[in-house]
């Protein structure tokens, strides 16, 4: 089938679908299938103005309604979510190739963040202090930003714009949500689902597009805000940039997160967690886990364990029954796989291979099975660059020490974990190491939508993470209010009881 007979992927613009007239696009792919399934519209700057104008129209009126009111269409959009999930699963497997149930955990995390903005009035309170100088109180109030955007990553197409957009809406924001041109079908049916729980037109816009779009919101004058995540390379381009241009950002970036694996761990436990941390949604997310850790002499025998579970793994469509999908592009597929030639002739031990793997699947899908590596040196690019693929490697340590020390040496700080059975040096572990979300015999150390998301280094620019308190700071700006009231006793008024004379 010709690109050209596709359906295109537009905007979602002031409450409907905007075709666009840039007369650029980009292809869609089902990766499963290896196939193009339409295009997608890339927005030229006449459509990053008319995207901005209509949130900024938006904001007044959605800003001044009652919280009240606001909640009303927070709910609705949860219920609606929580009916529909399955349909949303489906888009995202067709396009990202994960498999369901990953898709559907996906969901599931972000409505956390859903509901906790359900209760945002609570986080929204201000301070007030009385009397604070005779007659005179102070007080604090939480008001929105304005416009903000979001530029959200091809792989959590609903759970990484959820990390955000509900907090921003809730808070009085209106939102621009630019996702990745891989998988952008997710945000255009989120969109309708806002629309159809009753959020005003406006308030939640979908940019398609792709370095254009992002440099139009970077640098438009009515944008005071931008949530991000991707590579570190890119979020710091989107932090200098954001800063440069006065507005408020928060980039979240790359990661490289290891597990430390002592003597005294549960070594089943660690195999199960290093599978589901090392080759879920096939290693593409930040949070994966890339590196185990061992504490000798506890490495072959956990090898052998990681490896007889990985003969069970299934790799294939993400709409059968599999345990991993596809990877999500060709071009990413071949990447992730160079890296494990650069293994093999850095000198270290392919000990499964992923290449060769018979997916159950298209054979044109882009596929490339787990894979797992034993005595990676630190200094290959293996260890040192983040894979984002289903690539999981061993390194061999002598102390607990020397682990710790390997782990703070790295440049990123997303997250980590230890597996132990020692509290004091779980305790210890928590305590020294210089990242920031820490797993203790939790292989994904995801914290709650009541917590906030966001790693150390140079996982992350800018003060403050995604959702949870700090997500709250980020979409709103404190007004310090100092009152004084005229005592009624002042300048001759009563108002005592009428009294006849």
């Amino acid at each position: 089938m010709s690109t050209q007979s596709l359906p295109t992927v537009g905007h979602w613009i002031n409450g409907a679908n905007v075709e666009s007239n840039s007369g650029r696009t980009s292809p869609v792919y089902d990766p499963a299938l290896g196939i193009v399934t339409k295009n997608l519209a890339l927005a030229n700057q006449d459509e990053i103005n008319a995207a901005v104008a209509s949130a900024q129209a938006a904001f007044p009126a959605w800003s001044n309604l009652s919280l009240a009111k606001r909640q009303t269409v927070l709910f609705r959009f949860r219920e609606l979510l929580n009916e529909r999930k399955g349909e949303l699963a489906e888009i995202i497997t067709a396009e990202h190739g994960k498999v369901v149930s990953d898709a559907l955990g996906e969901i599931s995390r972000g409505q956390e963040v859903v509901e906790f903005a359900c209760g945002l009035s609570h986080h929204l309170k201000g301070e007030y202090s009385e009397q604070v100088s005779s007659g005179i109180d102070v007080y604090s109030t939480r008001q929105p930003l304005g416009v903000v955007g979001i530029i959200s990553p091809f792989n959590f197409p609903a759970m990484v714009p959820m990390w955000f957009f509900p907090i921003a809406i809730a808070a009085g924001n209106t939102v621009v949500l630019k996702p990745s041109e891989k998988d952008p079908t997710a945000a255009i049916w989120m969109a309708e689902l806002w629309k159809e729980a009753g959020l005003p037109d406006g308030v939640f816009t979908v940019l398609n597009g792709d370095k254009e779009a992002v440099d139009g919101l970077l640098t438009h004058p009515d944008v005071k805000a931008l949530s991000f995540v991707g590579s570190t390379p890119i979020a710091q381009y989107v932090y200098a940039t954001g800063t440069a241009n006065g507005k408020r950002v928060q980039a979240l970036g790359g990661a490289k997160n290891h597990m430390l694996v002592l003597p005294d761990a549960d070594l089943d436990l660690v195999a199960d967690s290093a599978i589901n941390a090392g080759f879920g949604s096939a290693g593409e997310r930040c949070m994966a886990i890339s590196v185990i850790v061992a504490v000798e002499p506890v490495a072959d025998e956990l090898i052998q364990k990681i490896t007889e579970r990985m003969t069970g793994l299934v790799t294939g469509d993400g709409r059968r029954s599999c345990d991993m999908g596809p990877l999500v592009t060709e071009q990413h597929r071949d990447k992730v796989a160079s890296y494990i030639d650069i293994a093999a002739a850095d000198g270290a031990t392919v000990v499964v291979d992923g290449r060769g793997v018979t997916p159950d699947g298209d054979a044109n899908g882009f596929w490339l099975g787990p894979t797992l590596l034993d005595n990676v040196p630190t200094s290959s690019r293996v260890y040192t660059e983040e894979i984002f693929g289903p690539v999981l490697s061993v390194v061999r340590v002598k102390s607990f020490g020397d682990g710790v020390d390997l782990i703070n040496s790295g440049a990123f700080g997303n997250g980590t974990a230890i597996f132990t059975n020692d509290g004091g040096a779980a305790r210890r572990f928590q305590n020294e190491i210089q990242v920031g979300m820490v797993g203790i015999n939790v292989p994904l150390p995801v914290p709650v939508a009541t917590f906030s998301f966001g790693g150390w280094k140079d996982s992350l620019f800018g003060d403050t993470k995604a959702h949870g308190a700090e997500g709250v700071r980020f979409y709103t700006q404190v007004k310090a209010i100092t009152s004084r009231w005229l005592d009624p006793s002042h300048g001759g008024i009563n108002l005592g009881f009428p009294e006849n004379d």
